[in-house]
């Protein structure tokens, strides 16, 4: 079992909460707190080898599902267990972390460091990072000089090098030009076939229908369909 959600809810303070969480202001002034939540008592298991995907309109919730695997975020309440020794790789926000004085090259290497790969691994990979981010001589420059399509297509390359035992994807499929969307497309059919654990976000149905076993649909923060992926995307329509 790669994770276990019980009863989970995430909730964040809205911005209009400033100067309302004082004893005075709440006592003397009536003020009342005000919180968004993202998710309420969500409640899934996710096993090896599946490859959910998670739909719902803007504001669901499905980015900060994500981001509660990934361990980016603890949930407010509930209980959420990961597979401890599982590699994770979350494709969420493409190069977060890059600095943009270092190159191309330097910043593969700290972030492959990060990420959990050996200097001697990392070195063996980074031909392939290199052919298959083909950005050129902009690999031995610094990243504030990319495009954002040099930027993502760095950045993409890196991230999928690292065979995860664990793959979190969120709306990046469409990242750079057409060719090389196709060629990300590629790379993550290749590691789901490898039997990577994933869950996918994004509103391109028709991929989701071709190569998820599952679909979710959130709706407000909750889970309202999970099941076969027609079946759910017949539910998505009709809300």
């Amino acid at each position: 079992m790669r994770y276990t959600l019980d009863n989970v809810s995430v909730r964040y303070s809205l911005v209009r909460n400033k100067g309302c969480g004082t004893l005075l202001s709440r006592v003397f002034l009536g003020r009342k707190p005000a919180y968004h939540e993202a998710l309420k008592s969500l409640s899934l298991e996710i096993d090896d080898h599946e490859i959910v995907g998670v739909i719902g309109r803007n504001g669901a919730g499905k980015s900060t599902l994500l981001r509660l695997l990934s361990g980016i975020i603890n949930p407010t309440s509930g209980t959420i267990r990961r597979q401890k020794d599982a590699k994770v790789v979350p494709l969420l926000s493409l190069g977060i972390g890059f600095h943009p004085e270092l190159t191309g090259l330097e910043n593969c290497r700290l972030s492959g460091l990060l990420m959990g790969l050996g200097k001697a691994e990392l070195a063996r990979r980074m031909d392939d990072i290199i052919e298959f981010a083909d950005i050129g001589r902009f690999f031995h420059e610094p990243v504030k000089t990319y495009s954002s399509g040099m930027y993502a297509r760095l950045a993409f390359s890196l991230a999928t090098s690292v065979d995860p035992d664990v793959l979190l994807i969120d709306e990046v499929l469409g990242v750079g030009d057409a060719a090389f969307a196709q060629k990300c497309t590629g790379r993550i059919n290749k590691l789901l076939k490898q039997g990577t654990t994933a869950i996918i976000v994004s509103h391109d149905l028709h991929f989701l229908m071709g190569n998820c076993s599952r679909m979710i649909l959130l709706d407000k923060g909750q889970c309202v369909a999970d099941g076969d992926p027609a079946d759910v995307a017949g539910q998505y329509a009709k809300i």
